[in-house]
């Protein structure tokens, strides 16, 4: 395939523009929203919105569905969340916040967030090191799931959680914006999202991307793995954003 300076450049304008990025980044969360939540989230009136919204649909970063009088919009694909991820990595730390608010909010989310439908932060790391750790995916080689990390993930979510779909890898490691280190990504990683979520082990955050491990989850994660929880992931409840 040959790359056209003229596209690279026009795809890239998609994302240039503050409130189309603010848009695309709250749906990181891996859930669909409505236009109006999506035009309050980045301040900016309903038909500019709707504008820009028909943009990134038409680029195919963003899906759209309608029910009734509503329009809901996500992420068109986990490619897109990784496209998104890998921006992050790439600008940096954000510039330092004042308010005490921000500053929870962000904490929260550097802690224990979603990225996508997988698990990111601080939790989504040390749970990537704590499988490695224990023998469930192999790393000297590119990321390898072992016969014993089949075992486990089989025993965790049934033998589906192995027969991801053709368009997306089984296992991938996700370069961690916060953390600067691997968290799991792939089919895997929203599989074990989906057990802790369904467990209660791990709760969603109200209006954020922060998730919050449960005292309940951090105990059954810690015996799961065979190994302890900083103190770090054990976040406080997660503030809106």
């Amino acid at each position: 395939m040959i790359l056209s300076p003229d596209s690279v450049a026009r795809f890239a304008a998609m994302l240039g523009d503050r409130s189309r990025a603010a848009m695309c980044l709250a749906l990181m969360d891996g859930r669909a929203w409505t236009a109006g939540e999506l035009a309050r989230h980045a301040g900016i009136a309903p038909p500019t919105a709707s504008e820009h919204l028909n943009q990134l649909v038409q680029a195919g970063l963003l899906a759209e569905e309608r029910q009734g009088r509503h329009r809901y919009l996500r992420l068109a694909s986990p490619d897109v969340a990784r496209l998104l991820e890998d921006l992050a990595v790439a600008a940096g730390q954000p510039a330092p916040t004042r308010s005490l608010h921000a500053v929870r909010a962000a904490e929260d989310l550097a802690a224990a967030r979603t990225c996508y439908d997988h698990l990111a932060g601080a939790l989504g790391v040390w749970l990537f090191d704590a499988m490695v750790a224990g023998g469930l995916f192999n790393t000297a080689d590119g990321l390898v799931l072992t016969t014993a990390g089949r075992s486990w993930f089989t025993d965790l979510a049934g033998p589906d959680a192995l027969r991801p779909p053709r368009s997306r890898p089984l296992a991938r490691a996700c370069l961690d914006w916060t953390e600067r280190k691997p968290h799991l990504a792939g089919a895997l990683g929203a599989v074990l999202h989906q057990q802790l979520v369904s467990r209660s082990w791990v709760r969603p955050g109200r209006d954020s991307r922060a998730v919050r491990l449960t005292p309940e989850g951090e105990l059954a994660i810690a015996e799961l793995l065979g190994a302890e929880l900083p103190s770090l992931c054990a976040t406080k409840p997660a503030s809106p954003i």
